[in-house]
């Protein structure tokens, strides 16, 4: 799942615009735009975070300075365990060429010590995108660990998992119909990249443009699942 990878698969799939979204970090944001610009992909940059209540929540930016911003809060609140490449893999920075430049010996699945609520607004002060994952999933997703949306916390979007029942759930919880609803890949493997998608309705893919689509803004819209 390199960089270099991610866009040649993204570009097989014929995907105008992806995310990077790896767990806790943001350093492949700004290698994986230079390469995908190079096949006419729009990459957002972004990572999936969890939060001190083991919520996954994906965050997106409108440029690598501000995921770099992002990315030293993470640095500064991340758990710190120590990485087991037996159970976890490498987990490596590498360059275009996928030659290895460094390895990253933190866990970077473990939880943040700042909380959905705090983080979803240093989010927004950003003017970032903040949207917890999965919530319908028997783990990490914010039903299975906390059993409500709360109330203080901003979000942009919900993603919904596209897992036997999903459909059941949506109508069990009306209350998330109130915000724009995406599914993605989640590709953890190369042959799930292009798997799951969801359609924006945009006038060119770009961050600005997939904000104002999860807000029904001006004519763009998201056609949710």
């Amino acid at each position: 799942m390199s960089p270099a990878k991610i866009i040649r698969r993204a570009a097989e799939k014929k995907l105008d615009i992806i995310a990077i979204t790896d767990h806790n970090s943001t350093l492949h944001c700004r290698l994986a735009q230079q390469i995908g610009a190079k096949y006419g992909i729009t990459v957002i940059a972004g990572a999936e975070i969890n939060t001190s209540e083991e919520i996954h929540c994906l965050t997106f930016f409108e440029n690598t300075d501000k995921a770099d911003i992002f990315q030293a809060y993470i640095d500064e609140n991340l758990t710190v365990i120590e990485n087991n490449p037996d159970i976890s893999g490498h987990q490596y920075e590498v360059d275009e060429n996928e030659n290895i430049l460094d390895e990253e010996m933190r866990f970077l699945g473990a939880c943040l010590k700042k909380g959905i609520d705090e983080i979803s607004w240093y989010i927004a002060g950003l003017g970032g995108l903040f949207i917890p994952a999965h919530i319908n999933r028997k783990n990490s997703g914010i039903y299975n660990q906390i059993g409500f949306l709360p109330g203080r916390a901003h979000f942009d979007a919900l993603e919904v998992a596209q897992l036997p029942g999903f459909r059941e759930f949506i109508v069990d919880h009306p209350e998330i119909n109130k915000y724009s609803l995406i599914s993605d890949s989640d590709s953890h493997h190369l042959d799930r990249i292009g798997a799951v998608s969801t359609e924006y309705f945009l006038e060119r893919p770009a961050f600005g443009e997939l904000m104002l689509a999860l807000k029904n803004l001006e004519g763009r819209t998201v056609r949710n699942i």
